[in-house]
């Protein structure tokens, strides 16, 4: 297992990158066709590469992921697959080129009839929201009926039973620019519009029901003594419910302007819908019969399970590696949990298998 996560993260594989997302498919498709046998297929569109591979027979099982992480190229050379006191790190070990290494590995494990009916489908975009796969994602989801996520695991190694629902805005607001210190008034100030709107953003925020409103970024004005005429605002939106879906999103259709003569637009969605417990339900009692003691939690973050979830079809997520840092210098997987997380896999894949198709 280490030496295919070595493969994998030492090939680095950027989101929007297509020609890095190519090589990595490429390998993701090797690894897998070494340890399964069979064959993978490539598919090529705008959000890069995707690897889909099926083990025959009637569909039963999504095994889910991705292979694009957020670190951008160069990132290795400072940062290299390194194992070292019970560790692996390097750019993307633990989101979640760990997790596709114990998922395949798992299936290997098996015989060729629990194989038969699994299907494994990697896609290159979920960093950047998955709009090239989505509807790649749903229609294998909805072939196979029950969905397994490798991302990584919630701390401590438990799995991820329900996810908030998350989208970004971008809200644009255009003023008119003058001349800061001859003719202030003849100007409409953007930024202070901006001020206003950020305030009003953040005041969307719920979280007694599980919903924020972040203002994450903000621009803004060209230099000292011109009246901004142009500031955009970007948003970042967590939701635990469909009904706070549509209050957010319609909140953001209607923001209004507080400075005469300003103009705002707005841009985004809430694209990931709330992934509800209700959905992993089944799946996690035959994780907690595989592995009595293992944990569940509900996460902020969201992932391609989201998208299964609201299907309604069966989808149990992070499942992945164990270990921590997504998306910071410090990410890492646990080695000796590897093998166990492995067995997990194969252990419900096995099951659902075994279980009467709904």
């Amino acid at each position: 297992m280490l030496e295919d996560l070595r493969t994998l993260v030492e090939i680095e594989s950027p989101s929007r990158d297509l020609d890095a997302l190519a090589a990595s498919a490429e390998a993701v498709a090797t690894v897998i066709e070494n340890r399964l046998g069979g064959q993978a297929v490539l598919i090529v569109n705008e959000g890069g590469t995707h690897v889909h591979w099926a083990g025959g027979g009637e569909p039963r099982v999504l095994v889910l992921g991705h292979h694009d992480t957020v670190f951008p190229l160069g990132t290795l050379a400072r940062r290299p697959f390194t194992v070292a006191d019970g560790r692996a790190t390097g750019p993307g070990v633990f989101d979640m080129l760990g997790g596709l290494v114990q998922a395949v590995h798992g299936l290997a494990t098996l015989d060729e009839r629990d194989r038969s009916g699994v299907e494994i489908l990697v896609t290159a975009d979920e960093e950047v929201g998955s709009f090239s796969s989505r509807a790649l994602i749903e229609e294998r989801a909805r072939a196979c009926g029950a969905v397994l996520v490798f991302e990584g695991a919630a701390d401590g190694g438990a799995l991820k039973t329900a996810r908030k629902g998350c989208g970004a805005f971008r809200v644009s607001i255009a003023g008119r620019a003058s001349h800061a210190g001859l003719e202030p008034e003849a100007g409409v100030n953007a930024l202070v519009e901006a001020a206003y709107q950020v305030l009003d953003i953040a005041a969307l925020s719920r979280p007694e029901l599980g919903t924020t409103v972040t203002p994450t970024v903000a621009s803004a004005g060209t230099l000292e003594n011109v009246v901004p005429a142009e500031a955009t605002v970007v948003v970042d939106v967590r939701v635990e419910s469909a009904e706070e879906k549509e209050r957010v999103e319609a909140a953001f259709a209607g923001l209004a302007p507080h400075v005469d003569g300003a103009r705002i637009t707005v841009e985004g969605s809430i694209g990931r819908p709330p992934m509800p417990a209700s959905a992993a339900a089944e799946l996690f009692v035959l994780a907690q019969q595989l592995q009595p003691g293992i944990d569940a939690k509900a996460v902020g973050g969201g992932s391609d399970g989201n998208f299964t979830a609201a299907l309604g079809v069966p989808t149990l997520d992070g499942l992945g590696a164990v270990g921590g840092g997504a998306h910071a210098d410090h990410e890492y997987v646990v080695v000796d949990a590897m093998a166990e997380r492995a067995q997990l896999a194969a252990g419900l894949v096995s099951a659902i298998q075994r279980a009467p198709k709904a």
